[in-house]
């Protein structure tokens, strides 16, 4: 694969970036293996939004029919440790009536609109995301001499050789004496 920017060919089909310009390549792949075509799978545009009033009910109407199932289970529960029914009624309560007030609490409060699906903020919010960071380069006329008395490696003190040395350099003294 090549980058469609700068033309560079790419080491491996699974590479995020291109390797010269730093091109995002994440979905390059798909279209290219699709013919050209975008497809709404690939853009991440599937299905439509849901309002906060409609996901609302649907979480009310879920919640009240959840009761079919847990209530039974409850009651199940109570016959066989022989324990009072409160179980019922509790799931009952939980269940349906929270159910019941959640659907009115998203009728009556909650915005019937379906919001902006791919808003703005999130475009750019995206876009920075999957990008590499700017170039951070500093020219190299920016860079100065440490203030105040810094040595070179040359006027550095030579310290004692060791053990080691000292025994060579008499050994090589020996030698170019005979």
């Amino acid at each position: 694969m090549h980058c469609p920017v700068c033309g560079q060919q790419q080491v491996s089909e699974e590479t995020r970036f291109c390797s010269r310009c730093g091109f995002l390549l994440t979905g390059v792949a798909e279209v290219v293996k699709a013919g050209g075509v975008v497809s709404a799978k690939s853009t991440g545009i599937v299905g439509t939004a849901d309002s906060p009033r409609r996901r609302g009910m649907k979480k009310g109407v879920f919640w009240a029919l959840l009761t079919i199932l847990v209530v039974p289970m409850m009651a199940i529960l109570t016959v066989i440790f022989r324990i009072p029914p409160f179980l019922p009624v509790l799931g009952l309560l939980i269940f349906l009536v929270g159910g019941l007030l959640r659907t009115a609490y998203a009728m009556l409060f909650e915005s019937g609109s379906s919001p902006d699906r791919f808003p703005d903020a999130l475009i750019r919010d995206l876009e920075t995301r999957n990008a590499l960071p700017p170039a951070q380069s500093v020219p190299a006329s920016a860079y100065a001499a440490p203030a105040g008395s810094w040595r070179d490696t040359n006027e550095l003190e030579r310290v004692p050789g060791s053990v080691t040395d000292s025994t060579t350099k008499l050994l090589q003294k020996e030698e170019s004496d005979q």
